[in-house]
């Protein structure tokens, strides 16, 4: 939430909720996308999900130590370039990564494999669009949180938030890397 009110800053209420509307949804699709044909996309590029685990942790790393170092700051730009702005910030930084990172497209197709009915394939797709259901009101609501919480809230706030997304970094980058050298030096877990 503090990352998108900084990146939002300078868009009117319309504005925000049109780039909430589109992070969201692209967010959704792309989540779907990845479940049913992840893994036959991992398979024809010859990625693994451990790879893909590694290097997601080494981005959320990055989005976390600016977090946690305040160096995320407001973006300014002119009334013309909004729309582009508004479309460009939607789908890359908010919809991809932050709202529909690695881990959520890694959980998404390693869920989908362990679905062996259709109906638990069912419930994975409510279950991801209550997730984001969810985080579109939370955006949608931020200005008033952001309000209630005040500018040291919101320091305080983003930089916990950046302390944690650091923590979680290092878990994925291990929980990837681990197998990946267990599989070069043939240990067995």
């Amino acid at each position: 939430m503090p990352v998108f009110m900084t990146m939002t800053g300078n868009l009117n209420k319309k504005q925000r909720n049109t780039t909430v509307v589109k992070a969201v949804l692209v967010a959704y699709f792309t989540l779907i996308a990845f479940a049913f044909s992840g893994e036959v996309l991992f398979q024809f590029f010859g990625i693994s999900v451990n790879s893909f685990r590694v290097v997601g942790g080494i981005i959320f790393f990055l989005m976390g130590q600016d977090m946690l170092q305040a160096r995320l700051t407001s973006v300014k730009i002119d009334a013309d370039a909004v729309k582009e702005y508004v479309t460009d910030i939607s789908i890359t930084p908010l919809a991809i990564p932050i709202i529909c990172g690695p881990g959520a497209i890694t959980n998404s197709i390693v869920l989908m494999q362990d679905a062996n009915t259709w109906g638990l394939k069912g419930v994975l797709v409510v279950s991801i669009f209550v997730v984001l259901l969810t985080t579109f009101l939370v955006l949608r609501s931020s200005s008033v949180i952001m309000k209630f919480l005040g500018d040291t809230g919101n320091k305080i706030m983003m930089r916990l938030m950046g302390l944690i997304m650091m923590v979680i970094a290092v878990e994925f980058f291990f929980s990837g890397l681990t197998p990946i050298l267990q599989g070069i030096f043939d240990i067995k877990p």
